[in-house]
């Protein structure tokens, strides 16, 4: 016989494994678990209090009934929290959890035979074709005696009882009825066995605060919080703008690093090599004989005036957010200190920081993996974080966070928020996609985005259906700044006053996470020739600013943080849908509110030079309306109503008012 089996078939039956190993293989199926990220390696990042919806495909051989359970804890908790799943279409399950506390958790499948539900489901069918046979009702039986005898005590008693029971049934009728009773059929399923049951490995889940999702960041340099540029500004100069910066409707006020600033090799306005006697230098130059990352720059106020802003903050609604930089001055204490945490030449010189074409001469970087680094420097630097969030800090921007290695960031932040779950990291990467993707992956809640060059519409419209449609929509929440001390965009060099209000509304409306740097609101856009960089940067001086400078848009600012937090539909741009705008120039989007009951709609005119017109489509689709049916519009900016009658409808927007924000809702009988 062996000789006429064909080459690929002998090679299939060599292969059979032990029958003994066969039978002792998993024989249900489950598989393709949402949400997970990359199989369960990484969590899936969700808020604390939401309801998360999983699913999962669930099968087995024939035609067996199974029961799928959805398993949950968190992740120092002993014991599983389960549900039952309920069956969908094609094998997929579903189930849902509430995520309870911060902090990470976990969730599994598992899935069995459901011997005595599969009784009950065919007998049921026998019964109502009028075949069931007297086989049937003794197979209950025997199913409910052999369960009796099987149970915990706490259950035998119980089930010994209904054992009685049938044997006494008067008739089929009274049989059929008891062995179909949903008394039985809960205790029968407390009782089972759980034969073949498999459990999927583990999916992760990280509960965050709201703020890791919807918050709006206002970003300033405490030492040009002055009216005068020859005097240094202090924490409790800050405390003086707090109401202006809570009217503008700010909830994280944001600084950059607020240490002692190195002395050797301290830039000079406009990033100069040269620094005279009274320049400030570069926050981001960090330490000096005054000490380090620990240390409070001492013109700003020391640690009792960083407390009473902090606390002062508070009762404006305002966290502090800083600056977490690994990056060292030449005069850090810690290079005597700690020589083994840097890379040195031969000559005993360190080659200062580089990202070309940029230098930063007055900046040096640790060695992760230097001699005497590990674990040293990861304990000293997650230390400094504690110690910040000791002093009442909970958010904490990263500096350039695609430089450091990807295992100490899911070390030290996995670390940190085990003690303290609330603490938030934001990643400030502007790399490749895939870096930027695998820092959220290892624990940053939220990331700076590409945001910052999309100035069309195709261009952003192709950007948040890759945020919302595609793997990241699980772990990468996109936090749109509109500008950076580092990063005066071309878009707001070029484009006056308009421009800048059409960025606002983008940001804010297309993304939970919105953040401005201090002059956006002034429309500053004074650039060195040929860069993306601020003439008079603020990185290298003190520089005062009349807030209520003409032609400020504070006032769109304030109204588009109001209706942020008055709509919760535009405080996730996961609900982003984009509709039809026959003109390239004009961008048009909704945002349905989280019960349907009314939809947000945005649209922008891209051009900040030229009046746009263009005929859309008004999604009357969305309420399950007819292409000649109506919606209630109010207008969110203006504050005035109108009534849209039919799909098609034309408009005209210029630069002037680059924008409208209307909300929708079914048209009511006047």
């Amino acid at each position: 016989m062996a000789d006429v089996l064909s080459p690929t078939t002998s090679a299939i039956l060599a292969a059979i494994p032990d029958p003994d190993i066969s039978t002792a293989a998993p024989r249900l199926v489950v598989e393709d678990l949402s949400p997970r990220v990359d199989g369960g390696d990484y969590p899936v990042r969700r808020l604390v209090g939401e309801t998360v919806t999983v699913e999962a495909t669930v099968f087995t051989d024939g035609h067996e009934q199974l029961a799928v359970d959805l398993l949950w804890r968190a992740v120092d908790e002993a014991d599983w929290r389960r549900v039952r799943m309920a069956a969908l279409p094609t094998d997929r399950w579903r189930a849902e959890l509430v995520l309870e506390r911060l902090g990470r958790h976990e969730y599994a499948v598992e899935g069995w035979l459901d011997i005595y539900g599969g009784f009950r489901r065919d007998f049921r069918k026998k019964l109502d074709a009028g075949v069931a046979q007297p086989v049937d009702y003794q197979e209950g039986r025997g199913f409910i005696a052999a369960a009796a005898a099987q149970a915990d005590p706490s259950q035998r008693k119980a089930l010994e009882a209904w054992v009685k029971r049938l044997k006494a049934a008067s008739d089929d009728i009274a049989g059929a009825a008891l062995l179909l009773d949903d008394d039985l059929a809960v205790l029968m399923d407390d009782a089972d066995r759980r034969p073949f049951a498999l459990r999927s490995t583990r999916q992760l889940i990280d509960a965050e605060r709201t703020a890791a999702h919807f918050s709006s960041w206002y970003e300033l340099f405490p030492r040009s919080i002055t009216i005068d540029p020859d005097r240094h500004g202090t924490f409790d100069d800050v405390i003086g703008r707090l109401p202006q910066i809570r009217d503008m409707g700010f909830d994280t006020l944001y600084f950059p690093p607020i240490h002692p600033i190195g002395r050797t090799n301290r830039k000079g306005p406009n990033n100069s090599l040269i620094a005279g006697p009274d320049d400030p230098g570069s926050p981001y130059a960090i330490g000096s004989a005054d000490g380090g990352h620990e240390a409070v720059h001492p013109e700003l106020g020391g640690f009792a005036a960083f407390a009473r802003l902090v606390e002062a903050a508070r009762d404006y609604g305002l966290e502090i957010a800083l600056d977490f930089a690994i990056q060292c001055s030449p005069d850090h204490p810690w290079l005597t200190e700690h020589p083994g945490w840097f890379a040195w030449r031969p000559d005993g010189s360190m080659k200062y920081a580089e990202n070309p074409p940029k230098k930063y001469q007055d900046i040096v970087n640790v060695d992760f993996y230097g001699p005497d680094a590990v674990p040293d420097l990861w304990l000293a630097l997650r230390d400094v974080v504690l110690l910040w969030v000791g002093q009442g800090v909970k958010t904490f921007r990263v500096d350039n966070p695609h430089t450091k290695p990807l295992p100490f960031w899911e070390w030290m932040i996995g670390d940190v928020r085990a003690q303290h779950p609330d603490v938030i990291f934001l990643a400030e990467a502007f790399t490749r996609p895939t870096m930027m993707y695998r820092l959220a992956k290892v624990g940053f809640s939220q990331s700076y985005t590409y945001f910052t060059w999309r100035d069309t519409k195709a261009e952003l419209t192709e950007y948040i259906t890759e945020l919302t449609t595609t793997a990241p929509k699980e772990f990468y929440r996109p936090h749109f700044f509109v500008n950076t001390p580092d990063i005066n965009p071309v878009f707001l060099q070029t484009s006056g006053r308009p421009g800048f209000r059409i960025r606002a509304v983008l940001a804010a409306t297309l993304s939970g996470l919105f953040g401005v740097y201090s002059g956006f609101e002034l429309c500053e856009a004074a650039a060195m020739p040929g860069k993306e960089e601020y003439l008079n940067s603020e990185k290298y001086i003190v520089k005062p600013r009349d807030w209520n400078g003409p032609g400020n848009i504070v006032q769109d600012i304030a109204m588009l943080n109001r209706i942020r937090r008055q709509y919760p539909a535009l405080q996730t741009h996961l609900n982003t849908r984009f509709y039809v705008a026959q003109n390239d120039n004009i961008v048009w989007y909704g945002k349905p509110d989280p019960d349907g009951a009314g939809l947000i709609c945005v649209m922008v005119n891209m051009d900040p030079h030229n009046e746009q017109s263009c005929a859309f489509q008004v999604p009357l689709w969305e309420f399950g309306l007819d292409d000649d049916g109506s919606v209630d519009v109010e207008d969110l900016g203006e504050g005035y109503r109108f009534r849209w009658y039919g799909k098609d409808q034309t408009i005209s927007i210029a630069p002037d008012q680059p924008y409208r924000i209307w909300r929708l809702t079914p048209a009511t009988n006047a």
